[in-house]
């Protein structure tokens, strides 16, 4: 079957705010192609500032309506994102279907959500988007299919628009509500795996930078099931859930391992907020991988996105390991690893098991150690500290079991009672 994609131009003004704005183009380029769209017109403009009324000046309005009539167009795209004026005065002027960036991410999320979680997080910030903006955009919610029940039937009069914000103000509430349950579920098994006393590892990054296909290596090397790999996909945010995986490679030295959505220039604020429940897996972690594409030539700029939604995140205090990944694009041997820093490939077993060495020697490197005696009916305590501590010996003694450990300054507190004089 022939594949239908939707014919679209993509508009942009450069205000000189970029360094490369011909960077930002391609990227929305790259955005529209992630939701099936066919790319068939770039149109820009250099502006000191975007026009208020019509985002683009009036004579680029008569040239995209040119345009748009030239490649049988059906849609138009925007960079930035639009007021609700601009939207409105955009769509009367084109006579066309008018979408700016965010929503056109929020797209690309809501056919990427697979989970309950997921759904729910991308229909709030959509609808969040969505209510300033009902004046001019029948025509996008007609696209999506329509959100939920609020906004299956549009009027034009003020008291049907009236309804309707009314209707997506009461569906954001209710979503809200389900969504804090689901939170609080996740929020049990982060808390179950910290008093496990295990250390936490995130792995953090732009879209597309290699963070599932590492996690599915790690999966892959270290013995876990076939099931435990996540969608691995050369596509923007082809992950949009949270997995966790335990890796342990018998040195008694495991971490749980976090994938998490990808981060993209100017995510939308409301997705972020919305998805803050599943990025606090980064914010709880003891550890952070930034992953990088190494052989992409905007890598620093992906770098500085990063790190800017880190701190947003208030995770810019949290350790960090850069995974220079796809190095084996540009580099004659790797893996090469410099401090904080590693130049591997993602693909390369021999890279994982050093990138282990790295994560658990910075991990572990603070662990103290302490002498225990735990008695005998005290059995499981012995079990805790051979599964999460390095146990340096252990003898059995007439009041229990004497361990000589390395563990965390959680582990010494935890079990301080059992510790030797």
């Amino acid at each position: 079957m022939e594949d239908i994609r939707e014919k679209v131009i993509l508009v942009g003004v450069d205000t000189g705010v970029a360094d490369d704005y011909d960077v930002c183009m391609q990227e929305l380029k790259s955005l529209a192609e992630a939701c099936h769209m066919q790319v068939v017109g770039i149109l820009t403009q250099k502006m000191e500032a975007a026009n208020k009324a019509l985002y683009i000046g009036t004579g680029k309005v008569e040239e995209l309506r040119e345009l748009a009539k030239m490649t049988d167009a059906e849609l138009i795209v925007f960079e930035d994102s639009l007021t609700p004026s601009q939207l409105r005065n955009l769509k009367d002027e084109c006579k066309l279907p008018v979408m700016d960036r965010t929503n056109l991410i929020l797209d690309i999320f809501a056919s990427r959500a697979k989970t309950r979680e997921a759904k729910l997080q991308v229909e709030v910030a959509r609808l969040k988007y969505l209510l300033p903006r009902l004046v001019g955009l029948h025509d996008a919610l007609s696209r999506q299919g329509g959100a939920s029940g609020s906004m299956s039937n549009k009027g034009a009069g003020e008291k049907k628009l009236e309804l309707d914000r009314r209707k997506i103000e009461h569906r954001i509430t209710e979503l809200s509500k389900e969504l804090e349950t689901v939170s609080t579920e996740r929020r049990t098994q982060r808390k179950r795996r910290r008093n496990s006393g295990i250390p936490q590892v995130s792995l953090a990054g732009y879209t597309n930078a290699g963070k599932s296909t590492l996690l599915n290596k790690f999966v892959d090397t270290y013995g876990l099931p076939e099931e435990k790999k996540v969608l691995e996909k050369d596509m923007l945010f082809a992950t949009l859930e949270t997995a966790v995986r335990k890796i342990d490679d018998g040195s008694r030295k495991p971490f749980y391992l976090a994938d998490t959505v990808g981060f993209i220039n100017n995510l939308p604020h409301g997705l972020v907020k919305a998805f803050r429940s599943t990025l606090e897996e980064i914010k709880e972690a003891d550890l952070i991988l930034q992953v990088i594409d190494f052989s992409d030539v905007n890598y620093k700029k992906h770098m500085e996105v990063t790190e800017e939604t880190l701190k947003e995140l208030d995770a810019g205090h949290i350790p960090v390991i850069y995974v220079y990944n796809k190095a084996d694009l540009c580099m004659p041997e790797i893996p090469r690893c410099t401090d904080n820093r590693i130049y591997m490939s993602a693909q390369d077993e021999t890279c994982i098991r050093t990138l282990l060495t790295l994560v658990t020697d910075t991990l572990y490197a603070r662990r103290i150690e302490t002498e225990f005696l735990i008695p005998y009916d005290k059995g499981g305590i012995v079990s805790e500290l051979r599964e999460n501590a390095e146990v340096l010996s252990q003898d059995y003694v007439e009041n229990g079991v004497r361990l000589v450990v390395k563990c965390s300054e959680k582990e010494q507190s935890k079990f301080r009672m059992y510790i030797s004089e």
